[in-house]
């Protein structure tokens, strides 16, 4: 995650080179397209909302493949065969028709499906964190991925 003054730029071009500053690496695009709703759920972060949690789809997944990263690319016919076949066994069926989410492309429905687990997982009080323990921030708020 690019550090928070990336985010704070109006721009993608500034924010492009606030990042290589700071990091070195540039910043992608799909990156910067998110930053919209991460200024808002950092807004109900700093504001005391603490149901925010961040989850990964690749973590969610690694952890239903028994710790293990799953090894086809997500945009691949056997990665997204991999990846069904994981959701199947967590009891996530994906339907063969979405209707007009359908349009959307297929890894993006297969992460919906690792985060949707990974939310039910924090709902019942099951999910781990990485790192485990979360680290946090000043104010007691836990920094991780959780899955």
């Amino acid at each position: 995650m690019p550090p928070r003054a990336v985010w704070e730029e109006s721009g993608y071009d500034a924010a492009n080179e606030c990042c290589r500053r700071l990091t070195g690496s540039g910043l992608p695009r799909q990156s910067w397209g998110l930053t919209v709703k991460l200024r808002e759920a950092n807004a109900c972060r700093e504001g005391g909302d603490r149901r925010l949690y961040e989850v990964h789809p690749e973590v969610s997944f690694a952890a239903m493949n028994g710790g293990r990263p799953v090894a086809w690319s997500k945009k691949s016919w056997n990665g997204q065969v991999q990846r069904r076949r994981l959701l199947l066994g967590q009891d996530i069926a994906l339907p063969e028709e979405l209707g007009p989410a359908g349009r959307v492309p297929p890894d993006d429905v297969m992460d919906a499906a690792a985060a949707a687990w990974s939310a039910h997982r924090i709902a019942l009080g099951t999910a781990v964190s990485l790192p485990d323990p979360p680290e946090t921030t000043r104010d007691g708020l836990p920094v991780a991925i959780w899955y």
